[in-house]
């Protein structure tokens, strides 16, 4: 399936603030992004593409548009999707990572904006994000191709019919006419050469065979 990159517009993350503000203590373990697309229509979301950085854990929230008589809500999308198997560990810490539609908890028809919430309980790493967010939707459809009739209909692979009906079997032909040359040559073979008188008798004539005028 085709597919094209919308346009988007990528806000600046916000941190919410995890442990006690006022000391040391205190680090953002949970990031927000915020994407819009004003530049687009209402969309049907198939794909998200990113890589991570030291990220543990990925929810989405989707806006979707609605009838002028409601208001759009956000919806959750996708429930802390495992992208560090262990937290503390490198492990997934840099992957690329492709989300389809198909992974989605709802719908993703009709697409106003996304919310992105990055979490990492580990204190080992100083900061997390996602890095080279793209979005794509489903492209235009391929027009449908029609071959000529004689192509949809393939040739039978069966011998032809004979062009003319009635004739005799050439290997019966062919036999007969080497046994007619065969006892041509025996005859041929077999035939003397000595010329045989009229009246000839072993050598003499008979005189009672003879005629007088």
């Amino acid at each position: 399936m085709s597919r094209v990159s919308v346009p988007c517009h990528v806000k600046g993350t916000v941190a919410l603030q995890v442990g006690d503000v006022r000391t040391s203590q205190g680090r953002p373990g949970v990031l927000v992004i915020d994407v819009t697309f004003p530049s687009v229509a209402p969309f049907e979301l198939q794909e998200i593409t990113f890589k991570n950085y030291y990220t543990a854990f990925l929810s989405i929230r989707v806006r979707q548009h609605t009838t002028m008589h409601t208001s759009s809500k956000w919806v959750t999308c996708l429930r802390d999707y495992c992208l560090m198997p262990d937290p503390h560990s490198e492990e997934g810490a840099q992957d690329y990572v492709s989300l389809f539609k198909h992974q989605m908890l709802c719908d993703m028809a009709k697409v106003l904006e996304l919310r992105l919430i990055l979490r990492q309980p580990s204190p080992l790493w100083l900061s997390f994000t996602v890095e080279e967010l793209q979005i794509y939707q489903q492209g235009p459809k391929s027009p449908s191709k029609t071959f000529p009739k004689w192509l949809s209909h393939p040739v039978s692979c069966e011998p032809p019919a004979p062009l003319l009906e009635g004739l005799p079997d050439p290997s019966s032909v062919s036999s007969e006419v080497q046994q007619m040359w065969a006892l041509t040559e025996m005859i041929r073979a077999n035939h003397t050469s000595t010329r045989i008188g009229r009246f000839d008798v072993d050598g003499c004539y008979d005189l009672n065979l003879l005629s007088y005028t």
